[in-house]
């Protein structure tokens, strides 16, 4: 048994790490996970920039890249705390994004500001609970390359949307986007598709 699969076996070991590497209550790990473990745990690529104004709530029990030349800009937040966050290439975060785990965004993608893609879910079943107190579902968000997300859009968690696809200023995309589509609305429904036989993007 590895070392890390031990400690998820034991449940006051796990307790006892959490509370190591996170403040009880809170979602941002201590200054010591930010300043000696993560920049050996996590990957940034040449050329990639994360603005001073953002917030990189990043741990090193799962996955964090950020991709060559992308950027993540001011007053983000990206927390990877029970999921993934893999960023490619040419990508940009625009300004006051929310990222939250599992989430895989491709190469030469443009979100713009205020998107929040979140692969978390909150149990509600069981009434005898407030809900904070209940199991966090996740479910993983894929945008593939060259899309562009307008602003104010909200992605929930499970969602994939297809390469080359735009989805349009303050739309609630709760289904998968085919690749090459334009989607708008809430909740998002495609509007246009790329005809590749005709070569020209076709209201359907």
């Amino acid at each position: 048994m590895s070392f890390t699969s031990y400690i998820k076996n034991n449940p006051r070991l796990k307790k006892l790490v959490h509370w190591m590497l996170v403040p009880a209550g809170e979602a941002r790990p201590r200054l010591w996970v930010k300043g000696f473990v993560n920049p050996f745990v996590h990957t940034r690529g040449k050329g990639s920039c994360i603005r001073w104004h953002t917030r990189v709530d990043v741990l090193p029990f799962n996955r964090f890249r950020l991709g060559d030349g992308s950027t993540i800009e001011d007053f983000s937040t990206v927390n990877n705390g029970v999921g993934d966050v893999l960023i490619g290439d040419r990508s940009l975060i625009g300004m006051g994004n929310v990222i939250i785990g599992p989430v895989t965004i491709g190469n030469d993608v443009i979100l713009a500001q205020n998107v929040v893609a979140s692969g978390l879910n909150h149990g509600y079943e069981d009434i005898q609970l407030p809900i904070s107190k209940q199991n966090i579902n996740t479910s993983a968000i894929v945008i593939e390359d060259e899309c562009w997300i307008g602003a104010n859009v909200v992605i929930v968690a499970g969602v994939t949307i297809g390469k080359h696809s735009v989805v349009a200023a303050g739309a609630i995309v709760t289904k998968n986007i085919p690749p090459y589509s334009v989607a708008v609305g809430n909740p998002a429904r495609v509007i246009k598709q790329y005809d590749a036989a005709q070569g020209v993007w076709k209201k359907i």
